[in-house]
């Protein structure tokens, strides 16, 4: 069957999501052209350049580096149509107008190639009206495709079909948008705002109609309806300023104009809330508009009160009987906030039972199953459980018969009862929607089992949901040995895997021990040996806390043993006689960021973040990483015409003397963490399947392990140089004495210490020089400060 291949995409609509939506693909090496109307003055792509320039602006980054943004095509609707024809997805991404899309849709149809799937991401319209507006030929490909912001960062994207789109089409696209974009799909029927809009937006209006009832200020709820219960941190108020309140209110008119009271039980809460209505009126808009239901004030963090019409301080917090409430299981949970008799508590039962009831009531029209919520909620709205997930942990038929007592007691949003199917039948005899058969489709009546696409082979362990059915990476495969620190395990009997146990997976004498036997159990019996952990990160470094006993009892000496221990598993993964692979996710920071670049390949997640920090609590690298950056400096200048080795190091060097940390896997291909040689995975899931491929194919071209040799320094010279720097940044108050001291000593090991430029040195050598400031700094008062004060507190101290 011929492979559907996406080579070039166009972006149709360059604000502010069509335009991170290019962003994102050229994240992911997908050539994109982005159109726009022509610009009445001046060039006619200014809209288009306009909105790109903007992209290299935006925090967080919807580009993994900013300077990919000159990698977006540019392009107007009155020169460049032709340009579609080379296209293989066409995503149209501007403003929530019908007439406006439908009126595009005529224009670009002539221009439209005959194999090109046509895909609109509004956030709530009808894909089958749109559809109405295309010739017959471009119908069977087209669909919606709806992003959430930033697209980068948010997981969900829903595919709408029409009654006329292919098959073929939805699953060539979630293909694509899974393996190639790094995301996870729901499919969503085509009723109004989708399914995470529905469910989310419904469960926004309800929350601020029961801060309403119950009297609560917006930073309390915030407090209630972040981290505590599950949810994205930014809570309730917060998360509406980042989506942006005129976002929000397009979002909740979609609902008010294409739903009825006879159409939706909850219709009667869908009105716009007065404090949004207000906020909007004034212009203040969220965090675009740097003013919303929060706004910044120098350092202080101000909310706005509805009944002054006035910013007043903000701050205040939840009650902590409630914070100790939410720590309880599931079903107690539940119980003693419905039993609560203080507002918050009330608060907090209220809008977790209109969303049980809500989900229940729609499910059978906006998704197929009970899993698409759930999925769409984790994905798009950051929370930890989906409302099915929550309410069958507590006890299907307990939470069931609560939330139908408060509905007949007119507590609820509205009258309409449970569906017959929570009390009755396979679910109430399952104990709820998610089972070891799949999950619940109420238009079947039945437990349907996860799509079964080729491009989910892809993914090892895939994101369960509770009560679902499948491996899990504590167990699966065949442990070969395993403790607290670490598990080696294999699953298909060819290459090793090693995955750390340890909290933040950091590096302790054990790991070292675990990582050292599996090496040697590599070599001898596999083709390979794979660095992995099935949950982020992959290593926060080197367990500073394992060492402290010893330290205290014996001493430094005590800390050179285990430096030194750690610098020898690192000579041992680069000269193991078998590839080594790092599949890294999420953090890999100092001694994680060194077990990576000693590794022979890294399979890198998109959004991981490597980097030698060990500045932050006074120290220096010191399995290693300094080592490496002098190595890679010596290497890249070899394949240079010049002479001078120092502007190779000096990017290094800056690295780890400012703790810099890539804020992606592209900026840590910047930073030399990652190579061009290494592999970068939009997809968390697909992490293993790649690095366990990638072992076996080393292994079958003959890998062998580089030779040993000795390498070029800049010696004093460089270090002269380099310390001359640090000199006028000390006294120029940018760096403090003891950041200058540390500083110092990273020179010193880069440059390989007292030596004529350009001697002859090896890694043991410089790793000589790294124990010894290592062990030199830990000892130094203002280092323990740095290291107590991270330990007691999670934040670096200055001084």
């Amino acid at each position: 069957m011929k492979r559907f291949q996406v080579k070039k995409v166009a972006v149709l609509g360059a604000g502010v999501m069509g335009a991170q939506i290019a962003a994102h693909l050229v994240n992911v090496k997908v050539p994109v052209v982005l159109f726009d109307l022509p610009a009445k003055e001046g060039h006619k792509n200014g809209i288009v350049t306009r909105a790109i320039e903007n992209l290299k602006k935006l925090k967080p980054s919807p580009l993994g580096v900013a300077s990919d943004a000159d990698l977006i095509g540019q392009a107007n609707y009155e020169e460049h149509l032709e340009q579609l024809r080379g296209c293989d997805l066409i995503i149209e991404a501007i403003a929530e107008r019908m007439d406006w899309k439908l009126d595009l849709y005529k224009k670009i149809a002539p221009f439209v190639a005959d194999h090109t799937i046509v895909a609109s991401n509004t956030s709530g319209l009808s894909i089958t009206k749109l559809s109405e507006g295309l010739p017959v030929a471009i119908k069977p490909r087209f669909c919606g495709i709806h992003f959430f912001n930033p697209p980068r960062y948010m997981t969900l994207v829903e595919l709408i079909n029409t009654p006329t789109t292919e098959a073929q089409i939805l699953d060539d696209l979630e293909a694509f948008v899974t393996s190639g974009l790094g995301k996870g799909v729901v499919r969503a029927k085509d009723t109004p705002n989708f399914v995470a809009n529905r469910i989310g937006i419904a469960g926004m209006l309800a929350t601020m109609k029961e801060v309403e009832n119950f009297g609560l200020a917006y930073d309390v709820v915030d407090d209630l309806t972040g981290k505590r219960l599950g949810r994205a941190s930014s809570g309730t108020f917060r998360t509406a300023d980042v989506v942006g309140l005129d976002t929000m209110a397009h979002v909740i008119k979609t609902l008010q104009d294409n739903l009825s009271e006879q159409t939706d039980p909850f219709y009667g809460s869908f009105g716009t809330p007065p404090v949004l209505a207000k906020l909007i009126e004034m212009g203040h808009l969220g965090q675009k508009a740097k003013a919303g239901f929060f706004k910044k004030v120098g350092r202080d963090i101000q909310r706005f009160d509805l009944d002054s019409g006035e910013y007043v301080p903000a701050g205040e917090k939840a009650d902590e009987v409630y914070g100790r409430m939410l720590k309880r299981p599931a079903a107690e949970r539940l119980k003693l906030l419905r039993d609560s008799e203080g507002p918050q508590g009330q608060f907090l039962w209220a809008i977790l039972r209109n969303g049980f009831h809500y989900a229940a009531v729609h499910l059978a029209s906006i998704a197929e199953t009970a899993r698409d919520v759930d999925q769409a909620m984790r994905w798009g709205f950051g929370m930890k459980q989906g409302p099915f997930e929550l309410w069958q942990e507590a006890g299907w038929l307990e939470v069931a018969k609560m939330v139908q007592e408060d509905i007949d007691a007119d507590k609820a949003l509205c009258q309409a009862p449970l569906p017959e199917w929570v009390f009755q039948g396979p679910v109430a005899e399952a104990g709820g929607v998610h089972t070891a058969q799949g999950s619940w489709n109420p238009a079947k009546g039945v437990f349907e089992a996860r799509r079964s696409l080729p491009v989910y082979e892809r993914q090892h362990f895939p994101e369960l949901l509770l009560g679902e059915a499948g491996a899990k990476f504590e167990t699966a495969g065949a442990t070969i040995s395993e403790d607290d620190s670490l598990r080696t395990w294999t699953l298909d009997g060819q290459v090793l895997i090693a995955s750390i146990k340890t909290k933040m997976h950091a590096i302790s004498p054990e790991v070292c021990e675990g990582l050292m036997a599996a090496i040697e159990l590599a070599e001898a019996e596999y083709q390979g040996l794979v660095i992995w952990s099935g949950d982020e990160p992959f290593s926060a470094g080197a367990d500073l806390q394992a060492m402290l006993p010893a330290f205290m009892a014996v001493g430094v000496a005590a800390i050179e043993d285990a430096e030194g221990f750690m610098q020898q598993v690192m000579l041992r993964l680069r000269y193991a006689n078998v590839p080594v692979v790092s599949a890294v996710r999420g953090l890999a920071l100092g001694g994680g960021c060194e077990l990576a670049v000693y590794s022979a390949r890294r399979v890198v997640h998109m959004e991981s973040y490597i980097g030698l920090v060990e500045v932050g609590v006074g120290l220096v690298p010191g399995a290693g990483g300094l080592t490496y950056i002098a190595r890679r400096a010596a290497e890249n200048a070899e394949t240079s015409t010049g002479k001078d080795l120092l502007p190779f190091l000096t990017e290094g060097f800056t690295a780890a003397a400012m703790a810099k940390v890539g804020t992606s896997a592209i900026e840590s291909r910047q930073l030399g963490y990652v190579l061009h040689s290494d592999l970068i995975v939009p997809h968390k899931d697909e992490l293993l399947f790649v690095a366990i491929n990638e072992a076996k194919a080393l292994f079958a071209g003959g890998y062998r392990a580089p030779h040993k040799r000795l390498f070029q320094v800049t010696g004093r010279d460089g270090k002269a140089t380099i310390l001359g720097s640090l000199v006028n940044m000390r006294d120029g108050g940018f760096i403090s004495q003891h950041d200058f001291h540390i500083a110092s000593l990273i020179a010193n090991v880069v440059t390989g210490g007292d030596v004529e430029p350009g001697t002859l040195v090896s890694e043991e050598y410089l790793m000589t020089l790294e124990r010894q400031a290592f062990c030199a700094l830990i000892v130094h008062p203002k280092t323990q400060e740095r290291i107590l004060g991270m330990l007691n507190t999670g934040k670096p101290v200055r001084n």
